[in-house]
């Protein structure tokens, strides 16, 4: 069964038990291209933003209280998720995300018609322009939205992140005293403390969230109340304090008026949400290409950690393990590395007096966020919390490479030290014991500057000690 509905293009059926109508049946038929909804959070601050409008229209007396009543009702039905089914556009659409406000327009509408004892596409008793959109515009409605829903869904993120950071910084205390090779340029550098590596994940994802929090304050700013270009035509003059007041208090949030000219086309403010994601994503792809290369082997590889086995790793190879989990990081890091690109292309794409790619900036934006939040969890979850490191291991690199050749540059110079290293390869030997085989540097002193625990931080160098070896070498070249 179905009705017909008139629109400015003419009669069109739409299904009679729909709540949508005209424009999101044309729509739905126009752009069938991902199958991908919007997401939940999206609906409901589009949902939210009208029952705040409502609200400020009644109290301006612009809006019938009757009618206005039953929009808050709709709304309030719609955050609840009762009418999920109804929205049933692809995030993929017309620019400005005017299908989404006006799917959410007649949903609204065709609640409150029944909710006053009419039938769905009654529009007498409810408009979904009139009434549900008064003093809005798509071009208002969409951007206000995906900031509402950015802040809806970022709790969780930080959350994940305070999570996986605190776990980063247990692992840093009980490892602080396993010493591991340093490693620069893939190649034996001088040793680090596996407490300060694990520290220095932890503070890299404590910038990464206060970039986020940063980002966040840009989301309070609306441009709600400007309309078509911003200029606020066709609302009272008090509007947009009412309106803004209303969703502050729906929502315990403190939204700000911005410049609703200049938000009506500049996508700054989602630029730096998505750049902060994309930081975060970086930097969390950096830790987790460490966790595999350090976790290589098990028998021909670095093999200083051991991740936790979570799934067998070959289809043809027995018992072979891979770090599953690590690379689904490394993946989804790349999803917002280039989710960040289209953010990033379609905010240079406004025109004039208005950028109408918001529904893919809206769904990259949230994907993004969707993807970190669930992948840190799992990251953290089934790998980090369980990961162990293998201080045997560790020990028996250290003692076999050459990475403490550099604390003895202040005693005998880089280009002695350079050589003693190539004679140490050469001979197959550790540097320690070409230096007591060349008799160099006293016993006595050797042990004491060879200390890897004295290599990880910044020590005061004995000018005696340097003075001694010195004296030393003299007295071995002199003639007897």
């Amino acid at each position: 069964m179905s009705r017909i509905e008139k629109d400015s293009l003419g009669k069109i059926e739409v299904p009679d038990n729909a709540l949508y109508g005209a424009f999101t049946t044309r729509a739905s038929r126009n752009f069938q291209i991902s199958g991908i909804r919007a997401k939940q959070e999206f609906i409901n601050s589009i949902a939210l933003i009208k029952k705040a409008v409502a609200l400020a229209n009644m109290k301006l007396g612009m809006l019938d209280k009757k009618i206005g009543n039953a929009i808050v009702q709709a709304a309030d039905e719609v955050i609840e998720g009762k009418y999920r089914d109804q929205f049933i556009l692809d995030v993929f659409q017309a620019g400005a995300g005017t299908p989404f406000n006006m799917n959410t327009n007649e949903v609204m509408a065709n609640a409150a018609i029944k909710r006053l004892g009419g039938k769905p596409g009654d529009y007498h008793i409810v408009h979904p322009n009139n009434h549900v959109n008064m003093a809005q515009s798509s071009n208002d409605v969409i951007p206000s939205s995906i900031r509402l829903s950015m802040l809806l869904v970022l709790p969780s993120l930080l959350n994940e992140l305070k999570e996986i950071i605190l776990v980063f910084e247990t692992r840093a205390k009980e490892y602080d005293h396993v010493i591991k090779v340093g490693r620069t340029h893939l190649e034996d550098a001088v040793p680090v403390r596996y407490g300060q590596v694990f520290n220095g994940y932890a503070s890299s994802l404590k910038r990464c969230a206060e970039r986020i929090e940063s980002a966040e304050n840009s989301m309070l700013e609306l441009g709600i109340g400007g309309t078509a270009v911003g200029t606020g035509i066709n609302t009272h003059p008090d509007f947009k304090k009412e309106m803004i007041f209303e969703l502050n208090e729906l929502t315990g949030l403190k939204f700000r008026q911005g410049n609703s000219i200049m938000l009506s086309w500049s996508m700054a403010g989602f630029v730096e949400m998505s750049n902060a994601l994309r930081m975060l994503a970086i930097d969390l792809n950096k830790i987790s290409n460490d966790m595999r290369l350090l976790n290589s082997g098990p028998k021909a590889g670095i093999s200083e950690i051991i991740l936790p086995e979570v799934e067998p790793g070959s289809s043809i190879m027995p018992g072979k393990i891979n770090p599953s989990i690590a690379e689904a990081v490394n993946m989804v890091c790349f999803q917002v590395i280039g989710n960040d690109h289209a953010v990033s292309l379609a905010a240079e794409a406004g025109q004039l007096e208005l950028n109408v790619m918001t529904p893919l900036i809206a769904f990259d934006l949230l994907w993004s966020t969707e993807l970190l939040t669930n992948t840190i969890r799992m990251f953290n979850e089934y790998c980090i919390a369980g990961m162990i490191v293998d201080e045997k291991r560790c020990a028996e690199l250290l003692e076999n490479s050459h990475a403490l050749a550099t604390v003895l540059n202040p005693y005998t110079g880089y280009e002695n030290v350079a050589e003693l290293v190539k004679a140490a390869l050469a001979e197959n030997k550790s540097l320690k014991q070409i230096i007591l085989d060349r008799d160099i540097i006293p016993q006595k002193y050797l042990d004491e500057i060879l200390d890897p625990v004295k290599m990880t931080e910044p020590v005061i160098i004995d000018k005696k000690i340097i003075g001694d070896i010195r004296e030393y070498g003299k007295k071995k070249r002199s003639p007897r």
